[in-house]
């Protein structure tokens, strides 16, 4: 990610796509990866040989494989594994391959959202309704920015806790408007208190950070739009005071108002 947040554009081609409930007699031959492979166990056990390194999986370990890496499995009779398994071409937009960062083996637990975002992505791919390739692509992506956040960013999302999902979409419809942690907290059916302490673990940020985050973000949306002067942006993201504006755009992007303006070639 550079300094302007952008991130490069993934384009994803699944190859395969399967639930697999694992038959006692389940077992991987000795194999290289094609593409890219990501396995999520969500029931049973099984033993992975990856190179000449054995790793025992259970559920909630997330298993990623680049291409050309060996790899064997077998799983156990009495615990016989379920897993979620898709293998993918991923590019970028100069049609590059391109291999996610994420570790060859670890443990991100259980997760209800992720397993949602799997079964939507099996049925959707099964269903082959009049453009499933395209939605498919879609819920790959989310999937993908997901494992990112739990294996990579170690975030958690906002959509993992309504009341503060609710929060953070009404941040982001009335950034313009004032906005108090008791006020949100009101909204979300919590106590002020708690709902800080909560904010704070599910986005990473305090409250008010995140208010002003969104309100500087939108800021430079209308910057870089080159309709509005760094004045008239500050007052309508929720600014009363310009003076405060700067502070808050330089500490948060490391330019002023003025110089982004200019970089983004606005009217001044």
């Amino acid at each position: 990610m550079d300094s302007e947040g952008k991130e490069e554009l993934l384009v994803p081609d699944i190859q395969y796509l399967v639930f697999r409930r694992c038959p006692a007699d389940w077992r991987l031959k000795p194999h290289l990866v094609s593409n890219y492979d990501i396995t999520y166990v969500v029931k049973g056990r099984a033993r992975y040989t990856v190179g000449r390194t054995l790793h025992e999986v259970s559920p909630g370990t997330l298993l990623c494989f680049s291409e050309d890496t060996r790899k064997a499995a077998v799983t156990y009779p009495d615990e016989l594994m379920h897993c979620y398994s898709v293998n993918v071409i991923l590019s970028n937009a100069a049609g590059q391959k391109v291999t996610p960062p994420f570790p060859a083996v670890s443990n991100i637990g259980v997760k209800d959202d992720l397993i949602r975002l799997f079964n939507d992505l099996v049925y959707t791919r099964l269903e082959r309704q009049p453009g499933y390739g395209l939605k498919c692509q879609g819920l790959l992506i989310l999937l993908i920015h997901r494992l990112l956040e739990l294996t990579v960013y170690h975030t958690s999302a906002p959509g993992n806790d309504s009341r503060i999902q609710k929060a953070t979409r009404f941040i982001a419809r009335h950034y313009a408007e004032r906005l108090t942690v008791r006020g949100l907290a009101l909204a979300a059916g919590l106590n002020p208190a708690y709902f800080g302490v909560l904010f704070k673990q599910v986005t990473g940020f305090t409250v008010n950070r995140y208010i002003a985050m969104t309100r500087v973000r939108n800021a430079k949306n209308l910057l870089q739009s080159g309709g509005y002067r760094v004045s008239e942006a500050a007052e309508a993201c929720g600014y009363c005071d310009v003076f405060h504006f700067y502070k808050q755009f330089r500490a948060l992007t490391g330019v002023s108002p003025s110089q982004y303006l200019a970089k983004s070639g606005g009217r001044g």
